[in-house]
């Protein structure tokens, strides 16, 4: 569960229209339970003579589970689940596994879905289109490291590859909130996360290197570094299934917790401020509003009472942190160093605060945000929605984070992002589960990685 640093590359009028075009089975059809796709069978048998047979799951528990990840968090896409369902789970024990899996996929016109450990909060892991589900947690190998690059299969745990690099004095750039999920559930579905304020998201250079299998004749894996992986960054398995990858590591250092507590919203946006153009850089810098805080576990570092902020800073700049809060009006309420400090800090960063929120009460929706005008006074946007409660996260070129208020139906949500927009507060729409990040660059490779449209299919719309 990842927010987006960055604004939204679609307008409120695209937005409704893409998802307008759920329930348009005309054009994106869905597969629903009774569905079978032709040569499902041979299919089947001839992937358990490639993988093992226990490698081959039909169990409808297994089926349902790998149908689904946390669309429901959003209600307009709540309201069209079930939207699509597998046929048939695959789980490789190897990365050199996938590309027999996908030729086979290939001749018989199969659709395949990747999916890691299903966090994705968008709908992105859905097989719209039934067919396949290729589980790709079991491919969870480290396979490499060096000074600066850590290199693993797609299932890897984003924690076991910062424990790998720890325990070579490194660390990730970054990761997501969601700190089990997997290197290419996180690199094909996610944006950013702790680090991010200083590193950027996927598509910032994090990215070294992929090993990808294209839905083609031969499925010959093919490898691409740098800006040349761009089109698979972000882009939901779409143009090929991500079968290892090797990202960016940094000296590790010793960070430290930071939980403090304001009276009022534009002295804590000051102090945040503040926090991320602190040198050496935070990892990370989180606020919320009380609404949100008494979500929460009951902490003595969390004042159900008060504006939250949290930060995780370098120990020898604890200090210098907290005389910033202070200065800014804060009360510093604890510093818990690492592991449980900073831990704590990520675990309430991002989209997590929304997944509390919906936990502690039904009828809530939410919106990923983005603009320096979330600083000010708040009241303006706060007026939008009904109830609204707001989360932001630092970053170095300004604040993101989670609108959420009461959900009526979907189009005062549109009507709202266009309200939003207005008052200058950038807007990515989590209600629709097509691909939204360099769509051309997307389209254009797709035409070569997969020809046929198996990948993946339904969630990215031609032009």
């Amino acid at each position: 569960m990842v927010a987006d640093p960055k604004p939204a590359t679609l307008s409120a009028d695209e937005v409704r229209r893409l998802t307008e075009l759920v329930a348009d089975e005309r054009r994106v059809p869905t597969a629903s339970a009774g569905t079978r796709t032709p040569n499902i069978e041979d299919f089947c048998r001839d992937a358990a003579l490639l993988l093992g047979a226990d490698a081959v799951i039909r169990d409808e528990k297994a089926l349902d589970k790998a149908s689904t990840d946390w669309a429901h968090m959003s209600p307009i896409l709540a309201a069209r689940l079930p939207a699509g369902r597998a046929e048939v789970v695959l789980r490789p024990s190897r990365h050199e596994l996938v590309p027999a899996v996908v030729a086979l996929a290939h001749r018989l016109r199969i659709p395949v879905t990747p999916r890691g450990k299903g966090t994705g909060n968008y709908g992105q892991a859905i097989p719209l289109r039934g067919g396949a589900v290729l589980d790709l947690t079991a491919c969870d190998r480290v396979l490499d490291a060096g000074d600066g690059w850590i290199r693993a299969e797609a299932g890897a745990k984003m924690s076991d590859l910062e424990s790998h690099a720890r325990s070579l004095g490194q660390e990730l750039w970054m990761f997501p909130s969601t700190f089990g999920t997997t290197l290419g559930g996180f690199l094909a579905g996610g944006n950013g996360g702790t680090g991010s304020l200083s590193n950027g998201t996927n598509g910032d250079g994090f990215v070294r290197e992929l090993t990808v299998v294209p839905c083609t004749a031969e499925a010959e894996p093919f490898t691409v570094r740098n800006e040349d992986a761009l089109p698979y960054i972000h882009a939901y398995g779409t143009t090929g299934i991500i079968a290892t990858a090797t990202v960016g590591l940094q000296r590790a250092r010793a960070w430290t917790g930071l939980f403090a507590a304001f009276d009022a919203w534009e002295s804590a946006t000051a102090a945040l401020a503040a926090l991320v153009r602190l040198e050496p850089a935070p990892r990370l810098v989180s606020m919320d509003e009380p609404g949100l805080v008494r979500t929460f576990a009951p902490d003595p570092a969390l004042d159900p009472e008060a504006l939250s902020l949290r930060t995780i800073v370098e120990e020898h700049a604890g200090p210098e942190a907290r005389a910033l809060i202070e200065r800014h009006g804060g009360r510093v309420l604890e510093t818990r160093p690492a592991p449980h400090g900073p831990a704590l800090v990520s675990s309430l960063s991002f989209n997590h605060p929304t997944y509390h929120l919906m936990k502690a009460e039904e009828g809530w929706f939410h919106l990923e945000i983005s603009g320096d005008v979330l600083l000010g006074d708040p009241s303006a946007v706060k007026a939008v929605y009904p109830d609204t409660v707001l989360h932001l996260e630092g970053m170095r070129a300004g604040p993101v984070g989670m609108l959420m208020a009461r959900y009526e139906d979907p189009d005062t949500v549109y009507r709202g992002i266009e309200a939003l927009n207005a008052l200058g507060v950038g807007v990515h729409d989590v209600h629709q589960w097509y691909v939204d990040r360099r769509v051309d660059l997307v389209r254009a490779t797709a035409r070569t990685t997969d020809p046929l449209g198996l990948i993946n299919p339904g969630h990215l719309l031609s032009a």
